[in-house]
This record gives C-alpha cells, sequence and structure tokens, in this order.
C-alpha cells in the first residue's frame, strides 16, 4: 500500500510538472514590459524558470539590453534530473547563462555563442545556486511554476526582491497573496485575463479550447484567459481613480446585503456606488483597477461568522470587502 501510493504521488508531480511548461509569447512580454522600462536601469535581471535557448523573456532582455540600460542578465531553468514513467531517459543538465550585453543592439543574441554554463543541481528556484543567483539580482521577470506560486512568490518576499512575473488569476485568492496585496506590498500587472494573449505548450500538450492554435511558426498556443501579472513595481495604472457612476441612494435594491457581513454586494466594478460610505463586496477583478489611495481593503471573502460571504444563504463567487477612503 505504501510502495503504491508512493508510486501514485510521484505520477502526480510528474503530471503536474508538465502541466506547468507554458511557455510565454514574446508579443506578450513586450505588452506588459513597455510600461516598466524606467525600473530597469543599471539593474541585474533574473529570470529564474527560463531555459536561454527557448525563453521569450531572455529574448527580450537581451534583445533590449541597453535601451533598458541593463546592468546584467541572468537565466536559469530547471532540468528532471531523475528517471520516471514519462521520461525514458534522463534529460540534460540545468544550465546558466550571464549576459552583459552587446554593444551593436540589433539582434536578438544567440545564447549559445553567448557561453551556456551547466549548473551542478537541477536548477529548481529553491536551489542554493538558484538563490545564490537570486542574491545578486535587483529584478526577477519570469513565468513560474503555477503549481509552486505560493512558494515562489514567499521566496521572493522573503530575499525583497522586485519582480514581474505571471501567475493564474485565481492565484489572487491564496491567503498568502491576498494578504501582501491588502499590505500594498505587491498588486497586479497592467494585463490581465484577455490582455494575455496565450501560452506555447509542448508538442505532446493537448491544444484544449476554441482560441488554441498553432501559429506561424509552428508553436502550439492555448489561450486560457484567466492569468494575470503580478509585481510590486510601480505602475501608473494603481494611481488612477477608478471612475464611479452609480448612485446606491434610490437604487437599493440593485445591492442586497451580506447574510453574515454589515456589507452590499456589488456585482461588477464598474457598478460600485459613489456615494456609498460603508463596506462593499466586490469581485475579485477589482483588484486589476484598484487604487489603494481611492480605496481600502477590509477582508477578503469570508463573513462575521468566518464562512464565506452569502446572500438569503447563497454565496456568490469569492468577493473582496473594500471602502471607499474619498467619502
Amino acid at each position: 500500500m505504501i510502495a503504491e501510493k508512493t508510486l501514485n504521488r510521484t505520477l502526480h508531480v510528474a503530471k503536474s510538472s508538465k502541466k506547468d511548461e507554458f511557455y510565454t509569447q514574446l508579443s506578450d512580454i513586450e505588452s506588459e514590459l513597455k510600461h516598466y522600462t524606467q525600473h530597469f536601469k543599471n539593474k541585474v535581471v533574473f529570470c529564474n524558470c527560463d531555459d536561454p535557448r527557448q525563453s521569450n523573456f531572455f529574448k527580450y532582455f537581451a534583445y533590449n539590453f541597453e535601451n533598458l540600460g541593463l546592468k546584467k542578465l541572468i537565466t536559469t531553468c530547471y532540468k528532471n534530473q531523475e528517471t520516471d514513467l514519462f521520461f525514458e531517459e534522463k534529460t540534460e543538465k540545468a544550465v546558466f547563462l550571464e549576459y552583459n550585453g552587446d554593444l551593436n543592439g540589433n539582434k536578438i543574441p544567440d545564447a549559445e555563442e553567448i557561453g551556456i554554463k551547466p549548473l551542478f543541481g537541477d536548477g529548481d528556484f529553491r536551489s542554493r545556486e538558484s538563490i545564490e543567483l537570486l542574491k545578486q539580482s535587483d529584478i526577477v521577470v519570469t513565468n513560474p511554476p503555477f503549481s509552486l506560486f505560493r512558494e515562489y512568490v514567499d521566496q521572493l518576499v522573503k530575499y525583497n526582491k522586485k519582480f514581474l512575473i505571471i501567475g493564474n488569476i485565481n492565484a489572487i485568492t491564496y491567503k498568502e497573496i491576498f494578504k501582501l496585496i491588502k499590505e500594498n506590498k505587491v498588486w497586479l500587472g497592467i494585463n490581465m485575463g484577455r490582455g494575455i494573449s496565450g501560452f506555447i505548450v509542448p508538442i505532446d500538450y493537448e491544444l484544449f479550447g476554441t482560441e488554441a492554435r498553432i501559429d506561424e511558426d509552428g508553436n502550439r498556443i492555448v489561450a486560457t484567459n484567466n492569468c494575470l501579472w503580478l509585481t510590486n513595481l510601480d505602475t501608473f495604472k494603481r494611481h488612477e481613480d477608478i471612475f464611479l457612476t452609480k448612485k446606491y441612494n434610490g437604487n437599493e435594491e440593485e445591492y442586497p446585503k451580506f447574510d453574515n457581513y454589515d456589507a452590499i454586494n456589488v456585482n461588477k466594478t464598474q457598478d460600485i456606488p459613489m456615494d456609498y460610505e460603508g463596506v462593499m463586496g466586490v469581485p475579485i477583478t477589482f483588484l486589476h483597477k484598484y487604487n489603494p489611495e481611492q480605496f481600502e481593503l477590509i477582508k477578503f471573502r469570508k463573513g462575521n461568522d468566518e464562512k464565506d460571504l452569502s446572500i438569503n444563504g447563497k454565496c456568490p463567487y469569492f468577493r473582496i470587502l473594500i471602502k471607499n477612503k474619498k467619502l
């Protein structure tokens, strides 16, 4: 029985690792990174989930090295070192690359020509080698494994690093992540949902969804429409007030109160009333437009009884309790 449980656990981990193989498109990187260029001058950028031979994060930063004024670019990647049911042979060694710039700046440098070096270990972001490189860096930019997202962000916070990373939208419902957002230590980036056009997946990955496609370069693309950028780099968006047009007074029936918290329910961010001074429950997508100077985050999901917020005994999808600071 113990052997069977161990096997099942191994299978689950192996399958999960394959499901983490979502590679970011260069177009999506360019679309987001153009809003942060002022943060990168004289900085060491670390892409610690990126094989420089195929990573579009490496391509973006290497090509724009001089324009951004980078000091150094470091990339590392995880490589499974074990033989299991999904890999008949041991995979190649994990590698890292340090790039200090190519002053001609007119082409994407070739990773092999720059000089890729093997790591002693497997390149896991939690390994001693990766942590030592992390300590040398200023800003981390990558698409980390979604299955390890909590642990990944925790490490960045522990080492006090600036970062810009991709995650699943549901990550903001994790208590560890929401706590950081509430404390104004991290926030959402510019693009979210359909603002991220899709991910490149391995050849053996099922192309699910109506928007799945194969691009002109033969890349297999899936559009999940449920991802976001998470960062602690300042952006213009988090200083813009949400323009409020609705009123609570005279429209009370549109804003029912929760059973277990003194707050009204608001189904859409655009329906937040301009004249309500109390607490409101809004969808988690509100955080994409959240300005900490305009609103205060009170609580997530739970009422006074620590049960899910409910209306007439029914629970709407997760709500964030907020209050307008300017009333």
